[in-house]
């Protein structure tokens, strides 16, 4: 019969691992590339977020603005803590009336209420989110660990200015009020480092002085 010769059973199979190794390395690589890829974007995504106020995102101030104008807005505060975590938590006043490009100075309250020590940590936004580009900290308690004893409770302040360009928003120039809200999570305990053991050439030196 005329055609092409039939190729081996042996040889498909051959064939068929070979393809399949060569797939299971590129789908592997491509795996570990959007895990580094993922990793890489999160430090960019919190850039983004900060130059441009997005979910809420608040900005860092060094110092004041400079600047200050007769328009006033409220800003209203909120304080939460996750469930499990075993703090009471809010802030000390509800809302305050600010002038924009003043600058303010506010607390929020925290008690553990439980029997051991517990440590966490607050993250924050603003509503409306596009009033994040205009609402500037210049101290927060916000990303550092806070470890509190038991029955332990204390003041924790927030400094902050709304920019004056608030006015030239077409989505907020018409708002009437801000809203600065934390929330607690809990943070692992970090342990106490283990001592190392001694060099052997420093238990041998000990040993010849006694």
């Amino acid at each position: 019969m005329s055609g092409e010769p039939s190729e081996r059973p042996g040889t498909l199979t051959a064939k068929t691992a070979r393809r399949g190794r060569i797939i299971a390395v590129a789908c592997a690589a491509f795996a570990f590339g959007m895990v580094g890829a993922a990793y890489a974007s999160v430090p960019l995504y919190e850039l983004f977020c900060q130059v441009t106020g997005y979910g809420g995102t608040t900005q860092r101030a060094e110092g004041e603005s400079g600047r200050l104008v007769d328009n006033s807005i409220v800003v209203r505060f909120d304080g939460n803590v996750t469930p499990g975590l075993p703090w009471r938590f809010g802030p000390n006043e509800r809302e305050i009336s600010v002038k924009l490009g003043e600058t303010r100075q506010t607390s929020f309250h925290v008690r553990n209420d439980s029997d051991r020590p517990v440590t966490a940590q607050a993250t924050y936004n603003v509503t409306p989110d596009a009033a994040g580009l205009y609402f500037n900290k210049i101290a927060c308690f916000c990303f550092d660990n806070q470890t509190l004893q038991p029955g332990e409770e204390m003041d924790m302040p927030v400094v902050f200015f709304v920019d004056p360009d608030i006015l030239e928003s077409e989505e907020l120039r018409n708002g009437r009020a801000i809203t600065l809200s934390y929330t607690f999570f809990p943070q692992e305990s970090v342990s106490e480092p283990v001592a190392t053991a001694p060099d052997k050439g420093e238990t041998d030196a000990a040993t010849d002085n006694l």
